[in-house]
């Protein structure tokens, strides 16, 4: 697995560390668990706010370690009997938070009946899943409660046998993980029914997870509820469910680009998009120091290009020691010593009108720049483009956005996020590197395909419509789209679009309960809660919705509208048979407090109206009331005959 969060690394530190074991798991499945050999190693980058230049790469077991148990046959492994070609469902599922600000993406699981909810940092680097246990001893307060298997009925232990660690006792299998940054997670092993939400295609399924007992270090701090692992191995999820023939091999990652949090995941195939470009994926590599396969995704890197010039590298200096390893769960990105020096060198070569600046942090010695516009789509003017070139000559293009992140205190400042991996010649692309890109790992045809578009606006469209991601024109410069917050803006409402199965004429008198169910989903008070305007067509309305803060002309928090927009997106507006069917089509960020909803501007209109029209009433009376007493006065006639024209009253 590897770790990170928003706070900087040191430059020093490369640690080595055990891992007890290496389970991987997602929802669906039904399999017995298989743990690791104690002297299993992993090289790890920590947390952001650890060590920068950390790498924990679990190497693969030894040959006495444990492997899967009779639940999947023996062992062996059926992916490889499928056919390819026959269909399967996927699970399609939201990704949250930001990579740079939270230092991770997190996606949401459901486990056990009645189904708890998880929010689970994705990690291609990890090849374990967990989750805190109700009978955690020593647990940090995450997002979510903790899982409580006496709550679940369809809960088991997984008891301990001979392809498993045992607690003291001898009766359940155990875990143990370790990470660099001094943090760790161990428990019991179980199994239950995990389902991926309602806009899934695939059912819930049976898997095995870790349910925490003790947790300490980043682990214990952090706002996410656990750890998914998307990496290589027999209890992984995405191993769980191919051997059971649920999905095809494949999983895809998209994260949000620069200031968007956010973006799509998806479980199973999807048809790839034309011009995707691909790199061998070897599921059987070697380590240089030791024999063994990797859990990791290994790509074949053989050149960088700044500016459209290779770099004077030899192709072996991305080969070296773990090779080059691509890891969801590591936020920036870490290259050799030769390789980083010369990287450096030839951005700083190619840049234009900036000035060299110290970093957010003067613990660290960060290669920031200022002068360069706040708007990120706007960076190319002023950095080069970077190109990886994979086997076969296949070239992937960075933007800007790919290897910069924000200077924290000054405003139209940037930092290289590639930074040197220490001594250790392995290549470590984290999270930063696929901004804006949709990731396919194809492991049954042991390749990784990227494809560079607007990771939010893919999952509106895989949220909305279902469609692939091959129905989508790939974006050159990604843009914010509605419905993900950009760090420091403001959100004044939230709006969003309501499809439901129903004549107006039949919903009407059901607007009230309507909000109050939104605002119950939502967990907003039903003050915040407004119809902005309606439509119908045949037997389908469309209603559009703002979401307010408690308090007028205030802003709602980013956390707060993150929280909310997240719920939309997952389906938790409840709404009895009588509403028929409903969909969300989309919603989006309104910025001006003072343009809250049509309901408010109306009211307030009418107000204002109304003060107006009292006001004049009584000036007319009172000045009708003087011209009655003032000395000859009385009313002033117009003669019958002098033209007066009509005038038609203006609308409101």
């Amino acid at each position: 697995m590897a770790r990170s969060t928003c706070a900087l690394f040191s430059s020093t530190t490369a640690t080595v560390i055990l891992s007890i074991f290496r389970l991987f798991m997602w929802p669906s499945l039904f399999v017995s668990a298989f743990l690791d050999d104690p002297s299993t190693i992993i090289l790890h980058p920590p947390h952001a706010g650890s060590n920068r230049h950390t790498m924990f790469l679990p190497l693969s077991s030894p040959p006495n370690s444990s492997r899967i148990s009779s639940f999947s046959g023996g062992g062996k492994s059926r992916r490889h009997l499928q056919k390819s070609d026959t269909p399967r469902p996927n699970a399609r599922m939201a990704l949250h938070d930001d990579l740079l600000l939270n230092g991770y993406y997190t996606t949401r699981i459901w486990i056990g009946s009645p189904p708890q909810k998880f929010a689970l940092i994705v990690d291609t680097g990890s090849t374990v899943t967990y989750v805190p246990c109700s009978t955690c001893v020593q647990c940090g307060k995450h997002q979510d409660p903790k899982f409580d298997p006496d709550s679940s009925s369809t809960y088991k232990p997984l008891k301990c046998n001979m392809d498993c660690t045992c607690d003291h006792e001898k009766k359940q299998c155990v875990y143990e993980r370790q990470y660099a940054e001094m943090s760790s997670s161990s428990g019991v092993l179980g199994e239950d029914i995990i389902s991926f939400g309602n806009q899934s295609k695939l059912s819930p399924q049976r898997a095995v997870f870790g349910c925490e007992n003790v947790e300490t270090g980043d682990l214990y701090s952090q706002h996410a509820d656990g750890i998914m692992g998307l990496g290589r191995g027999d209890l992984s999820l995405i191993d769980q469910l191919v051997d059971r023939g649920v999905i095809s091999d494949s999983f895809s990652l998209c994260y949000g680009g620069m200031d968007i949090g956010g973006g799509a995941m998806v479980l199973g195939g999807v048809s790839p998009p034309s011009g995707m470009i691909y790199a061998y994926s070897d599921p059987v590599r070697r380590y240089v120091s030791r024999g063994g396969n990797s859990p990791y995704y290994n790509i074949e890197l053989k050149e960088l290009h700044v500016a459209g010039k290779r770099l004077p590298l030899n192709p072996s200096v991305f080969d070296g020691k773990h090779g080059t390893v691509l890891d969801s769960g590591t936020t920036y990105a870490y290259l050799p010593e030769a390789a980083y020096i010369a990287f450096k060198e030839a951005v700083m070569e190619n840049l234009h009108n900036v000035k060299k600046i110290r970093g957010p942090d003067p613990s660290y010695n960060d290669v920031c720049f200022s002068g360069a516009s706040s708007d990120a789509s706007q960076l190319l003017k002023t950095f080069p483009k970077v190109d990886l070139v994979f086997g076969k000559g296949h070239k992937l293009t960075l933007s800007p956005e790919n290897y910069l992140f924000r200077h924290s205190r000054v405003h139209g400042a940037y930092c290289l996020g590639i930074f040197q991996n220490g001594k250790d010649p392995t290549t470590l692309l984290g999270g930063i590197i696929v901004r804006n890109t949709f990731v396919m790992y194809d492991r049954e045809h042991e390749k990784i395909g990227f494809w560079k578009t607007n990771c939010s606006d893919l999952w509106a469209r895989l949220h909305t419509s279902g469609a692939p991601p091959s129905d989508m024109s790939p974006s050159s410069s990604p843009m914010p789209t509605p419905g993900h917050i950009s760090p420091g803006s403001k959100v004044g409402s939230i709006v969003f679009y309501m499809f439901l199965n129903l004549r107006y004429s039949n919903l009407e008198p059901y607007i009230n309960e309507l909000t109050e169910l939104i605002a119950k989903g939502l967990h907003v008070g039903i003050s915040q809660v407004y119809l902005l305007d309606f439509t119908w067509e045949g037997n389908e309305s469309l209603t559009v919705w703002s979401i307010t803060p408690p308090k007028p002309d205030e802003y709602m928090s980013n956390t707060t509208a993150y929280n909310i927009i997240a719920r939309i997106a997952e389906g938790e507006i409840k709404l009895p048979k009588r509403f028929g069917k409903y969909r969300i089509s989309n919603w989006f960020i309104e910025s001006d407090p003072s343009r809250r909803t049509w309901v408010q501007n109306y009211t307030s209109m009418m107000m204002i109206f109304i003060l107006i029209l009292i006001f004049g009433v009584a000036g007319v009376v009172g000045w009708g009331y003087w011209r009655q007493r003032r000395p000859g006065g009385g009313v002033m006639y117009k003669p019958v005959d002098l033209g007066v024209s009509e005038q038609e009253l203006q609308p409101l």
